[in-house]
């Protein structure tokens, strides 16, 4: 008789804490959520509200290429038009750290960035992402939903109708926390990516969001 995995888990838990290295969490087996439950500097909060209130569309996307982990990203070009607002260098560097924290945790030569303001919910059925694994932080606005494992039938998943209506089964992060998912292209969590959504932001309300993306 073959030996089980003893890191083999039926199910997924979720991690949340109060430091950057909670984060690291996300690497352990059981794993599919780490949360840095973060207070947004206020200067940095302060630009984000302040380029939300310009109401401009805005969205830009890059693919970062390092030459290893440890390399700093060169973001000094990322929303240049906003230049001119006051937190304009805290916010990209604040950017910079998340971006160069991801590559050194995971071990990333190849980062996909998308930074974008959103009037309405991009993805907004609960569903997994068939990526490895996901930053997602909101720094302006409503946060994204996620269900604790078990919450739905992931056979389900797509039908509105099978999913949770009590607001107390849903979480949600706040302004300014920072959030790892992994997605169903992680070795060993094929079956349990995080189930999650964009949320609807009420008439008139906004949110600025920055994602990364494990590309190699």
């Amino acid at each position: 008789m073959l030996a089980l995995n003893p890191s083999y888990r039926a199910t997924r838990v979720q991690h949340q804490g109060a430091t950057p290295q909670d984060l690291a969490r996300i690497l352990e087996d059981d794993a599919n959520l780490a949360v840095w439950q973060r207070q947004l500097p206020l200067h940095i909060a302060d630009f984000a509200d302040l380029l939300l209130s310009l109401e401009v569309p805005y969205a830009e996307a890059l693919c970062l290429e390092l030459p290893d982990e440890e390399a700093e990203p060169d973001l000094s070009g990322l929303a240049g038009e906003f230049r001119d607002l006051a937190g304009h260098e805290a916010f990209v560097a604040d950017l910079k750290w998340l971006t160069g924290a991801f590559a050194c945790l995971l071990g990333a030569t190849r980062i996909g960035l998308r930074l974008r303001v959103l009037d309405k919910a991009m993805c907004p059925r609960f569903h997994v992402d068939h990526v490895p694994v996901r930053l997602i932080t909101t720094y302006a606005g409503i946060g994204s939903e996620w269900l604790s494992e078990g919450s739905m039938d992931r056979r389900l998943l797509g039908n509105p109708d099978a999913e949770p209506a009590e607001p107390s089964r849903i979480q949600r992060l706040n302004a300014g926390e920072v959030a790892l998912l992994k997605g169903e292209k992680w070795h060993g969590n094929e079956g349990f990516g995080l189930i999650h959504r964009s949320p609807q932001p009420a008439p008139g309300q906004r949110r600025l969001m920055l994602t990364l993306d494990w590309l190699g």
